[in-house]
């Protein structure tokens, strides 16, 4: 578990100047050989420990590091 969020944390940090959030899919890439459940688990953990956040749009849900980008309690 640890390494798998290490990875997904390293992942985004990787991305952020280009871009904040992310789809469940592209997360569920960096796993190939996991079931997607798993990955599941691995960010709801994150989410819980504060290092991401969810944003949704009413239609998709999407992930990003905590503090960069745009998300649900800054905007209008």
């Amino acid at each position: 578990m640890e390494s798998a969020k290490k990875t997904v944390v390293e992942f985004l940090e990787g991305k952020a100047k280009s871009k904040t959030k992310f789809y469940f899919n592209d997360f569920c890439d960096l796993f190939p050989d996991e079931k997607s459940r798993e990955v599941k688990k691995v960010l709801t953990e994150l989410v819980k420990e504060e290092k991401l956040v969810y944003w949704s749009s009413g239609s998709t849900t999407m992930y990003g590091l905590k503090g960069l980008g745009k998300h649900a309690e800054g905007e209008e």
